[in-house]
C-alpha cells in the first residue's frame, strides 16, 4: 500500500500546528493509544495504553507516556515533549524528521547523526499496544532511555498526586509489572534486552490544552517508577509491548506481522481499490469493538463516545457492508434486536453498568435501514426472517401502541415524539435542562423514517412469502407518504419544514429533509425532490458536509467553541456535520443523474480527501466550524463521518 499521508519536517517543527493534529490507533474493543505529532498529550484521554476493561467500556488511561532520551558520547537528547504551566519542556518535536501514516503511524526522528523510525500499534482484540523503535542510522553505538509516566485513572477524570498510589515494582527477565491502585489492572511493560533503574517519583503540572479550549479541567501529575535503558547500534530494531496481560515470552514482531497481515486483508475485501477507499476502510476498522462475549458494535467517536445506537445503525452500511465485514454486521445487528425494549434501541451504553439508555426516537427507525441494507448485500435470509423480523414487528407494534417519551402513532399515520425537557432526535443537545433544539411533534426526518420502516417491513415480507402482511404495510406506507407529502410540503420556500406540531410548522432550513431524497424509499416527486436538493445546496453544503442551520437564521453560530454552554448552543445551530455529506451525496446522485450527479459528488469527496492530514490523521472528525476555514472539531475519528462518505462513494460514486 502507497503511503497517503505525510506529514513534513516543517510542519512538525510548528509546535502550534503539529499539536492540533492527532493520530489515533484503536485496540477493537474500545481502547486505544493517541496523542498529538508533537507527543505532547492535549486531552486527558491521550495516553499509550488506554484500556477498555469491560469491552467497550469502562477504559482507563493506564500508561500514559514513555518519553524518550538518546545519550551519545555524554551528550542528552530529547525526543519526547511536554507542555507545562507556560512553557514546553523538552521540545522533541524539533527532532522530528516526518511523520507518515499508512497502516500504522510512523514518526522518523533525527538528532546527532542518528535516524530513529518509531511505530505505534494497537493490536486488536487486546488491551496491548506495541512501540518500535528501528535504528536506520547510528555513527556509534548510544543508549535509548524510556521515561515510564503513569496515570491509572478512569479515562474521563484527571490523577493528581497523591500517597495512595503503590509504588512498588518489578522487573524480571525483560519484565515490568506494577499495579498502581487496587481498582487498576495490572500492567506489563516489556522490552527485550534492556535494563530498568527504579526512580519512583512524581512529575507535576502536566497541561492539556484541548481541555483548557473546552473550559474543563486541564492540569495532571504522572507518576514515574523509573526508566528502561537500551544499548543500540546501527539496524538494532526493539520492540516494546505495553499490556494488561503478562506479555513474558511473546514475540513483539510477531504481534506486528499478525496485526499488519489483518489489516491488509481489511483492505483486499474493497470492491474498488484507491487511496482514499483504502484510508476510509482503515478508518472504519477502528470503530468496529467486542461488546460481550460474541457480539459486536460501533463506537459513535473517539475520544470520549461509547457505542450509540442510532449512530451504530447509521454507520453499519458503511462500516461493514460495502466492506464485506458481514459477520460484524451480523453480530452488530444481533446485539442491537437483544437490546431493544418497548419498541426502542438503546440510545447510548453507559461507560459503566450494563443498563442502556432507551431515549431516542429514531435508533429503532434506522434499525430497518441497517436490516434492508444487510439483506441487500448478503442475502442473509434466514437469518432476518428468524432473527430479525419478530424484532421489527415488535418495533412497530409498540410505535402503534405509544412507547416512552410519547412517541406514538398519530391518528393521521405519521409518527409524533417528545416530552418537555428530553431531545429525541440526532439534533439532542441539552444543557442543563434547556434542550437547545427541541423539535417536538412531528420531525421530519422522523416521518422519513417511518415510512421508510413501514416500506422496508412490507418489503420483507413479500420476499418471506407473507403475502397479506406485505399487501397491509405497503397500504399503510402509502397513506403515510400522502400524509407527508401533505404535512411537510412548505410551498412558499419549495422546500420541506422541519417540523411540526399542531398548527405550527418549523420553517427553518436544517439538514433533515434530505432524508426524505436520501433513504431507501425516497418520498418526493422529481420536481419537488430537485427543489429541496437545490435549497440544501444553496443554504447548508459546504466543502466538509451540510450545516446544520440556514445561515440567514437568527439562531445561527459560526463557530463550534468556548465552554460547555457555548459549544453545546452551537452544536446543531449551524456547525457542519460530516456525515450528511453521505446521504447529500446519495440524493446529489439520485437527482441530477450519473453524469452531472456523480461528476459534482466526486468533487465534494475529493475536497473531502485533504482532511485526512488535518485533526485526527487519517480519519474524518465529527463536526466543523460553518464558516471558513470550517475549523475540525468535536471528536477527531467519527463513525457515521467515516462511513457515509466511505458509503457514498462506494455505491453512489463507483456504484
Amino acid at each position: 500500500m502507497q503511503m497517503p499521508i505525510f506529514i513534513n519536517k516543517e510542519s512538525l517543527q510548528n509546535f502550534n500546528d503539529a499539536i492540533r493534529k492527532e493520530w489515533l490507533e484503536t485496540n477493537g474493543l474500545g481502547g486505544w493509544a493517541s496523542s498529538t505529532l508533537t507527543g505532547a498529550h492535549s486531552r486527558r484521554y491521550h495516553g499509550l495504553l488506554v484500556a477498555a476493561m469491560q469491552p467497550p467500556v469502562r477504559r482507563m488511561v493506564l500508561l500514559s507516556k514513555l518519553d524518550e532520551t538518546i545519550e551519545i558520547s555524554g551528550k542528552y537528547y530529547d525526543l519526547s515533549s511536554n507542555v507545562y504551566t507556560g512553557t514546553v519542556f523538552p521540545k522533541g518535536y524539533e527532532h522530528l524528521k516526518c511523520f507518515t501514516k499508512d497502516l500504522f503511524p510512523v514518526f522518523d526522528f533525527a538528532v546527532a547523526g542518528i535516524h530513529i523510525r518509531k511505530t505505534i500499534m494497537a493490536v486488536n482484540g487486546e488491551n496491548t499496544t506495541l512501540i518500535f523503535y528501528e535504528i536506520l542510522r547510528a555513527p556509534c553505538p548510544f543508549s535509548l532511555q524510556l521515561l515510564t509516566l503513569f496515570a491509572g485513572r478512569d479515562y474521563h477524570s484527571l490523577i493528581h498526586a497523591n500517597d495512595a498510589i503503590c509504588r512498588e515494582s518489578s522487573f524480571k527477565e525483560g519484565t515490568f509489572h506494577i499495579r498502581p491502585y487496587d481498582d487498576v489492572p495490572d500492567l506489563f511493560i516489556r522490552i527485550p534486552g534492556a535494563d530498568f533503574k527504579a526512580l519512583p517519583r512524581w512529575y507535576y503540572h502536566f497541561e492539556y490544552l484541548e481541555e483548557k479550549k473546552r473550559g474543563l479541567d486541564f492540569g495532571e501529575d504522572l507518576f514515574s517508577y523509573g526508566v528502561f535503558q537500551s544499548s543500540l547500534s546501527n539496524g538494532d530494531c526493539v520492540g516494546v509491548i505495553v499490556s494488561t496481560q503478562d506479555p513474558s515470552g511473546r514475540d513483539p514482531l510477531t504481534l506486528y506481522d499478525q496485526e499488519k497481515r489483518r489489516r491488509l486483508d481489511l483492505l483486499k475485501k474493497l470492491p474498488k481499490s484507491d487511496k482514499f477507499s483504502k484510508m476510509l476502510v482503515l478508518a472504519a476498522d477502528q470503530f468496529v469493538v467486542r461488546r460481550e462475549k460474541d457480539l459486536r458494535s460501533i463506537i459513535a467517536g473517539y475520544h470520549w463516545f461509547t457505542d450509540w445506537g442510532r449512530d451504530t445503525m447509521i454507520a453499519l452500511p458503511g462500516i461493514t457492508l460495502v466492506t464485506g465485514r458481514f459477520e460484524d454486521a451480523r453480530r452488530i445487528l444481533l446485539a442491537f434486536a437483544h437490546s431493544v425494549s418497548q419498541g426502542m434501541l438503546p440510545n447510548r451504553f453507559p461507560d459503566t453498568g450494563r443498563v442502556p439508555e432507551h431515549n431516542t426516537a429514531d435508533a429503532a427507525l434506522w434499525f430497518f435501514v441497517a436490516v434492508y441494507k444487510y439483506l441487500q448485500y448478503t442475502e442473509d435470509e434466514c437469518f432476518v426472517s428468524s432473527e430479525l423480523m419478530p424484532v421489527l414487528e415488535d418495533i412497530i407494534r409498540w410505535h402503534d401502541l405509544g412507547t416512552r417519551y410519547q412517541i406514538h402513532t398519530d391518528a393521521d399515520g405519521l409518527l409524533c415524539a417528545g416530552e418537555p425537557g428530553i431531545p429525541l432526535t440526532w439534533m439532542d443537545a441539552k444543557v442543563g435542562d434547556w434542550v437547545v433544539t427541541p423539535r417536538h411533534g412531528k420531525p421530519v426526518e422522523i416521518n422519513a423514517l417511518w415510512y421508510n420502516a413501514l416500506k422496508i417491513y412490507a418489503s420483507m415480507a413479500r420476499r418471506f412469502d407473507r403475502k397479506a402482511c406485505a399487501l397491509k404495510y405497503e397500504k399503510r406506507a402509502g397513506h403515510v407518504k400522502k400524509r407527508f407529502l401533505d404535512v411537510f410540503w412548505n410551498a412558499d420556500m419549495q422546500c420541506l419544514y422541519d417540523y411540526v406540531d399542531k398548527d405550527y410548522q418549523e420553517t427553518a432550513i436544517r439538514p433533515n429533509q434530505i432524508f426524505a431524497l436520501s433513504l431507501p424509499f425516497p418520498l418526493l416527486s422529481k420536481e419537488r425532490a430537485r427543489a429541496v436538493l437545490r435549497v440544501v445546496e444553496k443554504r447548508l453544503l459546504t466543502p466538509f458536509g451540510l450545516r446544520s442551520l440556514d445561515p440567514r437564521h437568527h439562531d445561527y453560530v459560526s463557530r463550534y467553541e468556548g465552554d460547555r454552554l457555548a459549544r453545546d448552543g452551537a452544536y446543531h445551530q449551524g456547525t457542519i456535520w460530516g456525515w450528511l455529506i453521505g446521504p447529500f451525496i446519495t440524493a446529489l446522485v439520485r437527482i441530477k443523474g450519473d453524469t452531472a450527479g456523480k461528476r459534482q459528488a466526486a468533487t465534494i469527496l475529493k475536497g473531502m480527501s485533504a482532511h485526512f492530514k488535518d485533526a485526527g490523521i487519517g480519519s474524518i472528525s465529527e463536526i466543523f466550524d460553518a464558516e471558513s476555514p470550517h475549523e475540525p472539531r468535536g471528536c477527531i475519528a467519527q463513525a457515521w463521518s467515516v462511513s457515509e462518505i466511505l458509503r457514498a462513494y462506494i455505491e453512489d460514486v463507483l456504484d
